[in-house]
């Protein structure tokens, strides 16, 4: 027995994957599968109920999945799909006998070998089918899972396109059946091709049971999630399996499409399968596989509705379904992708896939049977029903159109009671994409990775940050991994200016509490710059690091994100720190928390600093202190382009709104300050705002106001004008006091 193939053999073996899967769509829309072979029925002569029961015995055969799948696996996986997948082609060449059974037989024989030939088919099928799902869990892994399926979507799509295009042209240039056989013809050409590739892939290889080792349906009908998943696929099939297959119908009877144009409407779904496929997979490996699920069947709710709406026997008929054929594409892709994933990844275990699979290869086919059956009868049934509702055509589709409204309705609630171990909710799946520039993320994301050089990754690095997109999260993550150290300075930096992401700030935790010093220092201010309660416990613990530089952006980081508790601890360490860097830290974070009892030791550094740029941060702290940061600023800019001016109109505003609260010594010491400062002698101006404030009820304002305003007195009085900042610092906090 063989083991189990490596995950370089499985990534090289599903390129042949692709190439099977793309030969095969050609089969599929040249035989048994799409609209040519209901086409074909409809040549024929045959009714709505003897195609639904012909369309019926392809999933129906599904059942035969539980009797053959522990078969399968000891016959071997890849062996069996070859065997009865090479079976199928030879079976389906049958069908090029049916012009002579017609011509000879008559229509009712013709019916009769129609059926045995699609039975026949149909029940070597859901044998290769039954082995088939297993072995694409085995050689597909997990972790590619859905760029895999959107990649061979892609490929898939663009087969599809070219044998729609042909078959189109095919059937315009030919005559009764003549058409049809040849596209017949083609198809069974291309399955065995299929085939002949699907040789290529690795896995599948005998495997005999464990001893002692039984069969456990019943494990599989214990999980509830299974069921789950199994009732709300089974609700999307009996709706949309029969639409699918007689929608061709709907097209030429109702809406008035020719043969040939109903089989160029599905270029349309192709084109929104082709454009969708790459997003939605990478979304599914990203976000997981429920979000898109749950969306694809939303856009699928919307499609009969659009049907019902859209204009018949009109010239605009025809472009108008091909962008409702664009939508289905879309959505069938969402679902496609969604559920298929998510039933590989999730729902079934690995190493009960046989069971597993033959019971939901089984379930399906019942299911789709039955809706086959149905929805032919259905049609029959209401083949009397015309009239006007509104804007509503009534015609014998309608009843069948609320069913794919209806039934979707009930299966989106369903599904949504599956949990995914790794995925994002569906309201947080809306939001990445809601949030930020959508369009520059994505753009920046596809550069990001295909960036050549460290100038180009730190540019799209910036360029991810900029977007502020939480699409962006995996590659800021990639870039804080990066060898580079540029990259992984500017990834901080991005980060910093993202809303707040939960992995984005553990990684910057990481980082914090590391030991490359330099990225430390960037990932606290990062920290404090994103705003979010959950860093405050790592940046406590990193006010005890070994580097002062780590300390002091840890505790201005605490100061950005108002974390009041830290306010003691910060005011003991600046009482007791001598380094003056520190000291700025501390007291810039006790001035964004306000921390009163901090003013008396703020007062004291400013006094000692004399570095000017530092002295102007300390005022600012003081300020913050205060309240009204934005005035202080406001009044800073208008001071260094007219300061005797500013500091003038200031002064005068405050006396004006409390001439009748202040003395008359009070009033007089004010305008002669402001008429001092504007002649634009600044320093007398000064020295007369540091007595007049003697003169103010500093006792009604508070005691850290009270004490701010005796400093600047005190040092306006002794040095004027040569620290701008006092005056700053007086006049902002008067004015502050007055509202």
């Amino acid at each position: 027995m063989q083991s189990e193939p490596t995950t370089v053999e499985k990534l090289r073996g599903l390129r042949w994957s692709i190439i099977s899967n793309a030969a095969n769509t050609v089969m599929v829309q040249y035989t048994f599968f799409g609209s040519i072979f209901i086409l074909f029925l409809s040549e024929l002569g045959l009714s709505k109920s003897e195609m639904g029961f012909l369309l019926s015995l392809l999933p129906f055969f599904g059942l035969v999945a539980i009797f053959v799948a522990p078969w399968t696996e000891r016959f071997g996986l890849k062996r069996t799909y070859l065997t009865f997948f090479g079976l199928r082609a030879l079976i389906a060449a049958g069908l090029l006998l049916t012009p002579w059974v017609y011509s000879h037989f008559g229509p009712e024989t013709t019916l009769i070998f129609v059926a045995i030939t699609t039975a026949l088919f149909a029940g070597v099928r859901a044998i290769g089918v039954t082995a088939s799902f297993p072995w694409v869990q085995e050689y597909v892994p997990n972790n590619v899972r859905g760029k895999y399926t959107a990649t061979n979507n892609i490929f898939t799509t663009l087969t599809g396109f070219a044998a729609v295009t042909v078959g189109g042209w095919v059937l315009e240039q030919t005559m009764g059946l003549d058409g049809f056989m040849i596209l017949l013809t083609t198809g069974v050409l291309f399955g065995w091709i299929s085939v002949a590739f699907a040789a290529l892939i690795p896995g599948g290889a005998p495997r005999t049971p464990v001893s002692g080792q039984k069969r456990d349906l019943g494990f599989a009908l214990r999980d509830s999630t299974f069921i789950y998943y199994l009732l709300g696929v089974g609700l999307i099939t009996l709706a949309t399996v029969p639409l699918g297959s007689f929608l061709p119908l709907f097209m030429r009877e109702q809406v008035g499409l020719s043969d040939s144009a109903v089989v160029w409407l599905q270029t349309g779904s192709l084109a929104g399968t082709l454009l969708s496929s790459y997003l939605w997979g990478w979304a599914a490996d990203r976000y997981g596989s429920i979000p898109v699920m749950l969306y694809g069947i939303t856009l699928r709710i919307l499609l009969p509705i659009l049907w019902m709406l859209m204009p018949r026997e009109d010239a605009s008929s025809l472009y108008v379904a091909l962008g409702i054929a664009f939508l289905q594409g879309v959505a069938d892709m969402g679902w496609g992708i969604g559920s298929g994933r998510l039933l590989y990844v999730s729902v079934v275990p690995p190493e009960k896939r046989t069971d597993y699979m033959a019971l939901y290869y089984a379930f399906t086919g019942i299911v789709g049977g039955i809706s086959q059956l149905s929805g032919g009868r259905l049609l029959d049934a209401s083949q009397g029903l015309s009239g006007q509702l509104g804007v509503l055509t009534l015609d014998p589709f309608v009843p069948l159109f609320l069913l794919n409204i209806f039934l979707p309705i009930v299966s989106l609630f369903v599904l949504r009671t599956i949990r995914e171990e790794r995925g994002v909710r569906v309201g947080q799946f809306t939001g990445i994409f809601l949030r930020g520039n959508p369009f520059l993320a994505m753009s920046s994301m596809i550069r990001f990775h295909l960036a050549r050089d460290e100038h180009s990754t730190v540019l799209m690095t910036e360029r991810l940050g900029q977007a502020k997109s939480p699409l962006t999260v995996d590659e800021l993550l990639e870039a804080l991994e990066d060898p580079r150290f540029n990259v992984r300075f500017e990834a901080i930096i991005s980060i910093a200016r993202m809303p707040a992401d939960r992995r984005l700030i553990d990684a910057l935790v990481e980082i914090l509490e590391g030991s490359e010093l330099a990225l430390t220092v960037v990932a606290a201010w990062a920290l404090g710059r994103l705003g979010d309660k959950r860093a405050i416990e790592p940046l406590r613990r990193s006010l005890s690091a070994s580097y002062r530089s780590v300390r002091a952006h840890s505790a201005r980081a605490l100061g950005a994100l108002h974390d009041r508790e830290s306010a003691p601890l910060l005011l003991e360490r600046l009482n007791e720190e001598s380094d003056r860097g520190l000291q700025m830290a501390y007291a810039s974070a006790l001035g964004n928390l306000q921390w009163v009892e901090a003013t008396p030791k703020l007062l004291q550094l400013l006094a000692e600093t004399e570095n000017e740029g530092a002295r102007l941060e300390l005022a600012l702290t003081l300020a913050r202190i205060v309240g009204e940061e934005h005035n202080f600023i406001s009044l800073l800019r208008q001071v260094r382009s007219d300061p005797g001016t500013a500091t003038a109109q200031a002064l005068s505003s405050y006396r004006k709104r409390h001439e009748k609260k202040l003395s008359k010594a009070a009033l007089a010491g004010l305008r002669d300050c402001e008429e001092t400062l504007a002649r634009g002698e600044l320093d007398h101006g000064c020295r007369l705002l540091g007595q007049v404030i003697a003169e103010l009820p500093l006792e009604s304002m508070g005691a850290a106001r009270a004490a701010i305003l005796q400093e600047c007195a005190q040092q306006l009085a002794d040095s004027g004008a040569e620290h701008i900042e006092y005056i700053l610092l007086a006049i902002h906090t008067l004015l502050v006091v007055e509202r």
